[in-house]
């Protein structure tokens, strides 16, 4: 049987000794959180980590630029973090998102792991509160690491994903031009459109969200770094943050501002709860147009069955031969799950007390969490549903023919009136509409063809 000092090794911080596991690479203000924070097995995500590791390099940059920190410590932390990132190891960042409300457990684990890497593996001491978190609090270093990371995400992974599921939507609307379907309200069969009107919709809420998000991110991208514990900037030098903001953009394509407010910056997370609405507006966008595409596709033999989706795989553990609209119902249960999302970070927001908002852990789990999920569901949407459903034009002939609801075109020439009998007749007996016109008006064949022409009639008011 081992010996416990060959699994734990003793470290001692301001409230004394803390055993921790020999191996692990942070210190013991992580371990008191690991042990506090048994809560959720959700810990802070990778890009989340990896944003905050970015900080700390540009902090290094900037304190040795401002003569606060010597060349070799500012390189050990640059050089520890960047090893950290190229090395990503998730066992180094162990610690659970319902903690400390300003994230305090989790600046210091990075500090800690930052510390201990340039021991270990650099070879060089540095101090974790001294030098890494020097000009810094948690207060404000975590506001700024929710910004970058939603901000770099957004940038990187958001707004290609929709630009991208906006252009398979404007493929396919290209490749379904003037084909007639019978248009639908209120689940009832309605007047005539053509499938690229009908996802010319789709298209537009798509480009809308995308013009509201870029607008909003020209919030996201300011950094309230240098405010430190309240706003005042105590402990950090006058010219930190715009150091900081320097050597943040120094070879990024990426470029961030200060935050002039920085009291704003550490008391409101006011600016991640309007990117969270943009995103929420965004997953009601593709609820709408996932439902769409499931009722659209529902069937075969009893539905509405316009189209067919593509199959992907078995719809059923019972029921052979069954296929499911699998893609619109994952992106239906993601895009819920952003909406869920929203309401939290929404609640969080409100939690500003005086300088400082104390849910910063979960704003920053749940903002990068709902990127993800809609950059994911946008790709899957795109590439998995719309670009590959096929049209079944029997289907929509034979329920154009049958359509009573045509009957509207004949309201300027015989009146409401006339034309509800006409169309409850055509009804009752389940009868084209055109037969039972030439019976009930003096309309010719020919002229019925005319006004009643389904492509015709998706081309506007009267001419």
């Amino acid at each position: 049987m081992s010996n416990i000092k060959d699994k734990f090794r003793i470290e001692r911080d301001s409230m004394g000794e803390v055993k921790i596991p020999k191996d692990a690479m942070y210190g013991p203000q992580t371990q008191r959180a690991v042990n506090n924070f048994k809560i959720s097995n959700l810990v802070m995500p990778k890009d989340f980590i990896i944003s905050l590791l970015e900080l700390k390099i540009a902090a290094s940059k900037a304190n040795f630029k401002l003569k606060l920190i010597g060349k070799k410590e500012s390189e050990a932390i640059a050089r520890s973090a960047e090893y950290l990132i190229k090395n990503f190891d998730q066992k180094n960042f162990p610690i659970d998102i319902f903690q400390t409300g300003s994230g305090t457990s989790t600046n210091m684990n990075v500090n800690e792991v930052i510390a201990n890497t340039s021991k270990k593996i650099f070879k060089i001491k540095i101090h974790p509160n001294d030098d890494v978190n020097m000009s810094q609090s948690s207060n404000d270093v975590i506001p700024s690491a929710i910004n970058h990371s939603a901000y770099k995400n957004s940038i990187i992974k958001l707004i290609p994903s929709l630009e991208d599921l906006s252009k398979e939507i404007n493929s396919k609307s290209k490749k379904v031009k003037n084909i007639v379907k019978t248009g639908r309200t209120h689940l009832m069969d309605a007047m005539p459109i053509t499938f690229d009107q009908e996802l010319s919709s789709w298209k537009s809420q798509v480009d809308n969200n995308l013009s509201s998000l870029k607008s909003c991110l020209s919030r996201i991208n300011k950094l309230p770094i240098g405010g430190t514990a309240v706003g005042t900037g105590i402990n950090a030098h006058n010219l930190f943050s715009k150091e900081f903001i320097k050597a943040i953009n120094k070879n990024s394509k990426l470029k961030y501002t200060e935050k002039l407010n920085k009291f704003e910056g550490l008391s409101s997370q006011d600016d991640i709860v309007l990117l969270s609405s943009h995103l929420k507006t965004i997953a009601v966008s593709m609820i709408k147009i996932s439902n769409d595409l499931r009722w659209m596709n529902s069937g075969p033999g009893s539905g509405i069955c316009d189209i067919t989706l593509k199959s992907l795989q078995p719809g059923s553990s019972i029921m052979p031969g069954k296929v499911n609209p699998v893609i619109p119902e994952a992106a239906i249960m993601s895009c819920s799950q952003v909406i869920g999302n929203d309401t939290a970070i929404t609640l969080c927001g409100q939690s500003g007390n005086f300088q400082l908002n104390v849910t910063l852990p979960v704003i920053a789990y749940n903002i990068l969490e709902s990127i993800d999920l809609i950059s994911n569901t946008a790709q899957a949407l795109g590439k998995k549903a719309i670009s590959s459903f096929v049209i079944n034009k029997k289907n929509i002939e034979s329920s154009l023919n049958s359509n009573p609801i045509l009957v509207t075109a004949l309201n300027r020439i015989i009146g409401y009136e006339k034309g509800a009998d006409i169309a409850k007749k055509a009804y009752k007996l389940g009868i084209p509409i055109i037969d039972v016109a030439l019976q009930e008006t003096d309309l010719t064949e020919n002229e019925l063809k005319k006004i009643l022409d389904p492509l015709a009639l998706t081309r506007g008011g009267i001419k």
